[in-house]
């Protein structure tokens, strides 16, 4: 996918200090978004992560909340307990990919649409009207997941009931959480939107896509490992990326680990198409009895 050329040249500070920052981190307790996480705190950030295991209990500056993602119910009570309103930043990294077999939640949702993309739906959507409301500034989300693959989705078997295939199922991830970001730059303006593209980082999210076989799971990302970034130094290279202040004019922007802009996937930015993946996403969400605001038509 070639790069936005409108996009800015942006001014990396490598010698940022983030005392007084306060940051959510959706997924913060292990891979990229743990340590980004670590990183940002090492910075003097106040870092909130939200997850099922805290593996960072002597980390100065990072707080913990318990949570199960792949349920509905816990992702409204976690934008309940989010202190939306004085954050300065929230940033979603929960994920995994789709199992060989359907997997499927105690709501009934197809597991890696419910741990990937559904969660961050329902946590954005329920607090979006409080995001930022005492800050000065406009607050940044960014959404993680590999925007710009040129993956729009499939509406009509977003839960995978129906002839379920591993790696189809985990590109409509991909493409909610895409979705996701031109919808909340639209719809919310009151804080800025952006998707981040992580590329290929040796981390155990592909461990279910391998039926977790621990073997061939650790000989992949030992491979993985030889030509692409660990996660503390993706971390290391993101962080200044996600403060840049050239951002501020470009809401709604997809981008990579190397601040390079990335054009939206052909045919996703359709308004039938997004409204139609928006409102199928909450059927998902009602069907669980998680009751959320309804969200706006995109049109």
């Amino acid at each position: 996918m070639k790069k936005d050329h409108h996009f800015p040249e942006l001014t990396l500070n490598s010698n940022l200090d983030l005392t007084n920052k306060n940051i959510v981190v959706i997924g913060g307790t292990g891979g990229l978004g743990q340590a980004l996480s670590q990183k940002m705190a090492a910075l003097g950030a106040d870092i909130l992560v939200v997850g099922q295991t805290f593996r960072d209990q002597k980390t100065r500056g990072i707080r913990f909340l318990q949570a199960d993602l792949s349920l509905m119910s816990e992702a409204k009570r976690i934008a309940d307990a989010i202190p939306a309103e004085s954050i300065d930043m929230l940033i979603f990294t929960t994920g995994i990919f789709a199992a060989p077999q359907r997997e499927e939640t105690a709501e009934g949702i197809e597991r890696d649409l419910a741990v990937s993309y559904l969660n961050r739906f329902v946590i954005l959507n329920h607090l979006a009207h409080r995001l930022g409301r005492d800050k000065a500034d406009k607050i940044r989300v960014f959404v993680m997941a590999y925007p710009g693959a040129g993956e729009i989705g499939q509406t009509e078997n977003l839960n995978w009931e129906h002839s379920y295939k591993a790696m189809p199922a985990h590109m409509n991830t991909v493409a909610g959480n895409e979705i996701l970001v031109h919808y909340a730059a639209k719809l919310f303006p009151h804080f800025k939107t952006f998707g981040i593209n992580p590329g290929v980082v040796k981390t155990n999210i592909r461990s279910n896509w391998l039926g977790n076989k621990k073997l061939l799971s650790g000989v992949l990302e030992g491979l993985i490992g030889l030509l692409n970034p660990t996660p503390s130094q993706f971390a290391e290279r993101l962080v200044p990326i996600l403060f840049a202040p050239e951002l501020e004019s470009c809401n709604g922007a997809l981008l990579t680990r190397t601040e390079k802009a990335l054009c939206p996937s052909k045919g996703i930015q359709d308004n039938a198409h997004i409204n139609a993946f928006i409102q199928g996403s909450y059927s998902l969400v009602k069907k669980t009895k998680t009751a959320i605001q309804q969200p706006q038509d995109y049109s």
